[in-house]
């Protein structure tokens, strides 16, 4: 039989006829055949198979073979004997060569024959065996796909225990060792075929034996780890990872990141490799890894690593974007790397050259998914941009390609870049030491107390939150003739852009404390927001003179240019070093102190005898508000006579006015009178304005010489606010001082603070109508004055209704002249400045801070409240000449006090720690804690539509709609300090890591400080040290 079918397969005969033939020489298979027939047939189907011309021959050997060995098992045992299979494996067969897949393909086919024979449990052992030696000789795809098909079928030929994880490691290795050159794409799909056939035979092991996984795992990281310059592992083995269990990752990053024999190298090499992974087609949660390993090793302070990483890559990872079947994890793992790359834009910048090619071919391509990969996508580039801006150059193009598109809102990219910083990630894999506090949830900057300096911080962050002010100091083009200004510039940009938990200001500290503050001692804030302010004022307006004195030669240049680099006429020196770069003010000769916190007073005497008027004009930055005797009664002063309280409230050292009254600080209550004002509990902010506004009568030794009646004449004097400043800032003078006891003091009254607040500002007069109105320049009050624009004393009750008459008639007389009207002017609450403590000589400052976001505040419910307030005032004359809160609407109101969404709209500035709080804390607080009182408030005006107050601050540009782009000199230095904190931070993890600690490290997690007082830090301080700052060595601020 075996002779006619050698003839037959080596005839000419038509396949048809060979066919017919064959079916012939397989129907006989049934009849009894001899031994020696049977292994003459076996021999000849074999060569067939294995050495076989075409498929033909080899299909007509597969049928016979399997025909003869079904009905002749006893003989085919013998003939496919352990030894044959051994000789198969290691020496071949004839001249095909052991390492030929159709050497594995005949071994499966004869084993599926056998699968029920004793004999067959031989040879499952000495495959076991051989199929171990095979892959450690690295066998090439095709071999390894065919033998993993063999070992798939037949389990019993995998090798097992410590041969099975043996097995594994090499397998894994020889994988490492795969490559495809091809490039046709029928090739390359049959190489990703053969690839997963191996994939998925390791799969199937490590879930039959899951002991063999880790050990398996650890060969992939040793393999993608290897530093040899010689090797360079395949990208075969990210379709191992989709077989790994997503709830490994946790435990295996871990052991990457926190295992001290991995060296810097080494990792950087395998991280390299994981992100080439991504350009596997087939692999799933390659990106998932990707990340995971990216945030453990910034959880740990790896930054080196990941900055390396991220610039060698980033561009491979882009490139990615292009091919559909691999984009979507590209995309995650190029924006994890992008958002999470915040101390420098030079990653970004490699990518935005492709940017635009990309969007245009994503909206042409014509694929389902596009549209919607090209929304993730652009939102990306847009956050980008934002935490990047001041590059128009670069942006320009891409903001054109993308205009049609949606933007996301300005907090979600704050909370997007907030979330994706590498020293925002929490390391769950360190203990003690290691554990290090990153940036609150609120995404601002604390400042670090340097000893004593809770003063200044607290001031910084009220400046801070200013949002026109802080936009305009950081859009200023500085040169060197603005040291202070150039350190607050540079200050501000370090709290908006800064990775650090909270920046250090040691720089501008040197620079802006006051010659009479001692470096280490307890100072007074207001006192210190007084000379800084004058000190920028100052410098500002020395600028403007020497600009001035300059010869007036006018370059060709167009002065309305936005170039910072650009000359700029004599006429606008200002500009020439102050000016934003977005908005020029008009050429007033103001300041940018005087724009954003200048406003003007007129002090008016009216003489009551020949009702003749003298009025000055004075400008303020801020207005130092008295308690009145009254209501400052249940402070801390001791028990006294009536009068006592009056003294209490002159005797503020707090600063005054530039040219007190004389014999006004200490006269005798007797000596002066006054008008009553209404004194329910408990005081508020409007009250303590309106006091501050009030009438003053000035009488006997305090007289008036009216030179129109040639005498001293009893006269009323009184102070209006004529400009309305951009914003309001109001210090209550809660210091005094104790005349009898010889000491300072500090008035604990509760003083409720609106949110919402409107101040009555009055139409100036005429220069022609003043008997007296001079225009000085901006003055600060100072801090050894003993008088203040706050203090009035008021007429006796035996004269008040004769004055009030008086006062009445005097006010209808200039009305009806038409020399003057009121304005309602409302303002929105922006910071309060809190002192806690029971004397000024002791204690703690801290300030809150009203987040407000948007483009101004223009949109907060004070506009139309305020409008709604002011016509639905039974009394209008009233309701317009004195200060007065704004309550909102519940029906219109917004958020409510409790509501979560206002929970997070006010921020608690602690020295380093800043934290979430709301607007009912700011206002209860003095009511939990008697201690903590509302020092220093600043408001913000608000613009009513159609309306523009004073005529000329919207004019001025003192609103910004959007944070200006950073400048490059801050930008870098920006960047420089972002690489120094990353360094340092991976230095100290080292350092920790390598000190085995005895004791672990707790820290108190952000939140709100609402349970406790916010301040206390010295031992006289108030509050009890709540809020989690009781920490060794720390005694006052």
């Amino acid at each position: 039989m075996d002779k006619i079918l050698e003839g037959l397969v080596s005839s000419d005969h038509s396949i048809p006829v060979k066919r017919a033939i064959v079916k012939k020489v397989v129907e006989a298979a049934e009849k009894e055949v001899s031994e020696e027939q049977c292994q003459a047939l076996f021999t000849l189907t074999t060569r067939l198979i294995l050495l076989g011309e075409d498929a033909f021959q080899r299909q007509i050997g597969f049928q016979v073979l399997e025909a003869y060995a079904r009905y002749h098992r006893p003989e085919f045992e013998r003939f496919f004997s352990k030894d044959f299979v051994l000789g198969l494996l290691q020496q071949g067969y004839v001249q095909l060569d052991r390492k030929d897949p159709a050497i594995i393909d005949y071994i499966h086919c004869c084993l599926r024959l056998l699968i029920s024979c004793p004999s067959v449990l031989e040879i499952f052992a000495v495959v076991q065996v051989e199929v171990l030696r095979m892959v450690c000789e690295r066998p090439e795809p095709a071999l390894c796909a065919h033998l993993s098909t063999l070992l798939s079928d037949f389990v019993q030929c995998i090798p097992r225990d410590k041969s099975g994880v043996l097995f594994c490691q090499q397998l894994v290795r020889t994988i490492s060792y795969f490559h495809c050159f091809a490039s046709q794409e029928r090739e390359l799909r049959e190489y990703v075929g053969q690839v997963t056939k191996v994939s998925t035979l390791l799969q199937n092991i490590w879930k039959a034996d899951p002991a063999t996984l880790l050990p398996s795992l650890q060969e992939v990281f040793a393999i993608i780890s290897s530093t040899d310059p010689s090797f360079d592992p395949s990208i075969a083995l990210a379709s191992l990872v989709q077989h790994i269990p997503v709830q490994m990752i946790t435990v295996l990053i871990k052991s990457l990141t926190t295992d001290h024999n991995v060296k810097d190298a080494s990792m950087t090499k395998a991280l390299c490799r994981m992100i080439d992974w991504l350009s596997w087609p087939l692999a799933q949660h390659v990106d998932t890894w990707v990340i995971a390993l990216l945030k453990g090793l910034a959880a740990v302070q790896k930054f080196t690593i990941l900055i390396d990483v991220t610039l060698l890559k980033i561009e491979l990872v882009f490139s990615r974007l292009w091919y559909p079947i691999v984009r979507q994890g590209a995309l995650a793992v190029l924006s994890h790397m992008l958002l999470s790359f915040q101390h420098s834009p030079e990653a970004f910048h490699l990518v935005v050259p492709h940017v635009v090619h990309l969007v245009q071919s994503l909206r042409t391509d014509g694929l389902p998914t596009s549209k919607a990969f090209l929304l993730q996508f652009t939102e990306l580039i847009h956050c980008m941009m934002y935490q990047y801006s001041g590059f128009p150059d670069l942006y320009d193009h891409i903001l054109e390609a993308i205009k049609d598109l949606p933007k996301p809102g300005e907090e979600k990219i704050k909370l997007v870049l907030n979330q994706s910083a590498w020293t925002s990630q929490s390391n769950s894999f360190a203990s003690g030491p290691l554990r290090q506090v990153g940036k609150s949830e609120t995404g601002k900057t604390g400042l670090v107390n340097l000893g004593n300096t809770c003063f200044l911080n607290s001031i910084i962050q009220t400046l801070f939150m200013a949002t026109d002010f802080r936009r305009h100091v950081l859009s200023l083009h500085l040169n060197g003739s603005n040291p202070l200004m150039k350190k607050l510039q540079l200050l501000f940009a370090f709290l908006a852009h800064t990775q650090r938990a909270a920046y250090a200001p040691k720089n501008f500290l040197e620079v802006s404390r006051p010659p009479w503050f001692n470096a280490g001692s307890q100072q007074d804030c207001s006192e210190y927001l007084r000379f800084l302010l004058d000190r920028l004022h100052e410098e500002e307006k020395t600028l403007q003179v020497l600009e001035s004195v300059k010869p007036k030669v006018a370059p060709p240049v167009d002065t309305s240019s936005k170039d910072p680099a650009g000359p700029t006429s004599p006429e606008n020196g200002e500009e020439s070093s102050l000016a934003p770069a977005e908005i020029k003010p008009e050429d007033d000769g103001s300041t940018l102190i005087e724009r954003a916190f200048g406003g003007k007073l007129i002090t008016g005497i009216r003489c009551m005898q020949c009702n003749g008027i003298s009025e000055k004009e004075e400008p303020f930055t801020d207005l130092s508000l008295a308690f009145c005797p009254s209501a400052s009664q249940g402070g801390p002063q001791p028990e006294g006579p009536s009068e006592e309280p009056k003294v209490l409230c002159q005797g503020s050292v707090n600063g005054g006015s530039e040219i007190p009254e004389p014999g006004s600080a200490k006269a005798p209550a007797s000596n002066v009178h006054f008008v009553p004002v209404t004194n329910e509990p408990p005081l508020s902010v409007p009250d303590l304005v309106n006091y501050f506004l009030a009438p003053e009568i000035l009488d006997e030794e305090n007289a008036y010489f009216c030179e129109k009646c040639s005498s001293l004449q009893r006269a009323e004097r009184t102070m209006k606010v004529v400009s309305a400043p951009e914003y309001l800032i109001l210090t209550l003078l809660r210091f005094s001082y104790d005349a009898k006891c010889h000491v300072r003091r500090k008035i604990l009254d509760n003083v409720t603070i609106p949110p919402l607040m409107r101040l009555p500002v009055h139409a100036p007069l005429m220069p022609t109508q003043c008997s007296s109105c001079t225009s000085s320049p901006l003055q600060v009050d100072s801090p050894e004055s003993s008088e203040n624009l706050a203090k009035k004393l008021k007429p006796s009750q035996k004269d008040e209704e004769e004055e009030e008459t008086e006062r009445i008639a005097g006010e209808e007389q200039i009305n009806r002249g038409g020399e003057m009207s009121f304005q309602s002017v409302p303002y929105v609450l922006s910071s309060v400045v809190m002192h806690s403590g029971i004397s000024s000589e002791s204690g703690h400052y801290y300030s809150y801070g009203h987040n407000i976001n948007g483009a101004d505040g223009a949109q907060h419910p004070a506009n139309h409240f305020a409008l709604k307030e002011d016509s639905g005032n039974g009394d209008p004359e009233c309701s317009l000449s004195t200060c007065s809160a704004l309550s909102i609407p519940p029906e219109q109101g917004g958020a409510l006090p409790n509501s979560g969404q206002e929970a997070r709209d006010w921020l608690l500035f602690n020295d380093s720690r800043v934290t979430f709080t709301s607007l009912q804390s700011v206002q209860n607080i003095t009511n939990r804690f008697p201690k903590d009182t509302a020092y220093v408030l600043m408001y913000r005006k608000q613009e009513l539509p159609g309306q523009n107050i004073n005529g000329g601050l919207m004019a001025n540009g003192m609103r910004l709609s959007v944070e200006p782009p950073l400048q490059k000199e801050l930008l870098d230095a920006i960047i420089k300090d972002n690489k120094l904190y990353l360094q340092e931070q991976e230095l100290s993890a080292r350092t920790q890591a390598l000190q085995a600690p005895s004791s672990s490290c707790s820290f108190r997690p952000n939140g709100s400080d609402d349970n406790n007082p916010p301040g206390s830090c010295g031992p006289s301080g108030g509050g009890g040290g709540g809020g989690g700052f009781n920490t060794i060595s720390r005694l006052v601020f």
